[in-house]
C-alpha cells in the first residue's frame, strides 16, 4: 500500500534550527514522498551517502527539470541553458571552459583586494552597527561585481534581482522571476559587448574569450552563466556570513577560541559550512531517467528527487556528534557546496571571502558581540536561503 505524500517543508525555518523531522527520516533510511510548494510530488533524500548518490549518478538528470513545472520550492523555473540545469556532456564542455577562466590561481589573486574591501567596510562602521547591512550584504556583491566588471551603479539592481530569483513565495510570481532574470541578462549583454570591444582583466572578459580548441561559450550560455555567477556569487555568501556570525557570537567560547587561535579559522569555516543550515526548502530537482532504488525505496523513471543538504551534513553515520560545532573535526567532507558534476564552481571564492572576513574580525574586533539578545535577531522570510535581515553588533 502506497504511503501518501506529506506536505513539505515540514514547518517554517526558525532561525538556524534544523527541523527534528530530518533526524527521524535519516533513521528510517529511505527517501520520503513529499508534496512541494510548487510542481507536485517528489522524493526527498535526507541521508549523506544517498545524497551523494543522487548528486553524482548520471541516471538522475538536471536537464530534464529545466524550464518545466517540476516539484520545487520556489515559483520560478530554472531555465534551459543554465549550467545548473545541464547534464554531461554539455555540462562538461561549459564547465571546462569556465574552469579555464575561473581558476584557483585567479581566485587567490583576489585575496589582497578582498582584504582591502573588508578593511574599508570595517573602517566605515562604528559600534553599534547593523553588521548585515554594513558588511554581510556589501562584501559579496562588491567582490562578484568587481570580478565580473559590473559598474558600481548597477550593483544595487543586481542584489534586488538576485533576491527575486531565490524568493520562495510571498508576493513573488513566476513573471517577477522572469523579469529579474531578464534585467540581469540585459545588463550582462551590454557588459559582454563592451568586453569584446575593449577587453579588460576581469572574469567576464576571460569567459568571453574562453575557448577549447575551436569551441567557445555561446552568447546565451555566457549570459546564463553570468546570471548564475551573480546570483550564487553574492546571495549565498551574504546569508552565510550573517548566519555564521550568529553561531559564533551566541556562544562566546566559540568566538574566543578563534580570537585566541586564528590558525583555526580555515577549519572553522569548513565546520561552519557543514553545521549552519542554509536552505529553507529543498530545490533543484533531478529527474530519474530509469527505474532504480534508493535505500530500499523504488524510484520510477520520471520521478523527481530532491536532496536536503543541511540534513545530509548532520548525518551521524558520517559526522560523529554531528549536532555539535567542532572546530577540531578531523574529517569534514561536507556537502555545503554540493557534490559531483554540479559542485559549486564558486566554492573557492566563497571560502576565500569567509576566511578573509573572519580572520580580519578576530584580529581587528576581538571584543565583537551581539548588541541584542539572540532571540531578538530578525530573520529573512520568503526566500530559499536562511539569513538575517539585520544583525546589530557592538565591540
Amino acid at each position: 500500500m502506497d504511503v501518501p505524500p506529506v506536505p513539505y517543508p515540514f514547518g517554517d525555518a526558525v532561525a538556524l534550527r534544523v527541523h527534528p523531522r530530518f533526524a527521524e527520516l535519516r533513521k528510517s533510511g529511505a527517501p520520503v514522498r513529499v508534496t512541494m510548494p510548487y510542481g507536485g510530488d517528489a522524493w526527498l533524500v535526507t541521508r549523506y551517502e544517498q545524497t551523494r548518490f543522487v548528486l553524482s549518478d548520471p541516471r538522475f538528470s538536471r536537464a530534464a527539470a529545466a524550464g518545466a513545472d517540476v516539484p520545487r520550492g520556489r515559483p520560478g523555473f530554472e531555465p534551459a541553458g543554465n549550467l545548473l540545469a545541464m547534464d554531461p556532456p554539455e555540462h562538461h564542455r561549459i564547465r571546462a571552459l569556465v574552469g579555464k577562466a575561473f581558476t584557483a590561481r585567479r581566485v587567490e589573486l583576489l585575496r589582497p583586494r578582498i582584504q582591502e574591501i573588508v578593511d574599508t567596510l570595517l573602517d566605515g562602521t562604528g559600534p553599534p552597527v547593523d553588521f548585515a547591512s554594513a558588511v554581510a550584504w556589501e562584501l559579496p556583491v562588491l567582490v562578484i561585481g568587481e570580478l565580473l566588471g559590473v559598474p558600481p551603479g548597477e550593483r544595487r539592481m543586481v542584489r534586488e534581482c538576485t533576491e527575486t530569483l531565490v524568493a520562495s513565495g510571498g508576493t513573488v510570481t513566476p513573471a517577477d522571476v522572469a523579469e529579474a532574470r531578464g534585467k540581469l541578462a540585459g545588463a550582462l549583454h551590454t557588459l559582454i559587448a563592451q568586453r569584446r570591444e575593449a577587453p579588460t582583466g576581469d572574469l567576464l572578459t576571460a569567459l568571453a574569450a574562453a575557448r577549447d580548441d575551436e569551441d567557445r561559450l555561446t552568447d546565451n550560455e555566457l549570459l546564463m552563466l553570468g546570471v548564475a555567477l551573480l546570483a550564487g556569487g553574492h546571495e549565498t555568501t551574504a546569508n552565510l556570513i550573517g548566519s555564521m556570525l550568529v553561531e559564533l557570537l551566541t556562544d562566546r567560547e566559540r568566538w574566543t577560541a578563534l580570537v585566541a587561535r586564528p590558525d583555526l579559522i580555515p577549519a572553522a569555516v569548513e565546520e561552519l559550512l557543514r553545521f549552519v543550515p542554509l536552505a529553507t526548502v529543498a530545490d533543484f530537482a533531478r529527474i530519474a531517467r530509469e527505474d532504480l532504488e534508493i535505500g530500499g525505496q523504488a524510484i520510477r523513471a520520471g520521478d523527481a528527487v530532491l536532496v536536503q543538504l543541511d540534513s545530509a551534513n548532520r548525518d551521524e553515520s558520517v559526522f560523529p556528534s554531528a549536532g555539535d560545532l567542532d572546530f577540531g573535526r578531523k574529517i569534514n567532507h561536507h556537502l555545503a557546496f554540493g557534490f559531483g558534476v554540479h559542485h559549486c564552481v564558486g566554492a573557492p571564492l566563497a571560502r576565500l571571502e569567509l576566511r578573509v572576513l573572519l580572520s580580519t574580525l578576530v584580529r581587528r574586533l576581538p571584543g565583537l558581540r551581539l548588541a541584542i539578545a539572540a532571540d531578538a535577531i530578525e530573520w529573512r522570510r520568503d526566500g530559499l536561503l536562511r539569513g538575517v535581515s539585520s544583525l546589530p553588533v557592538t565591540w
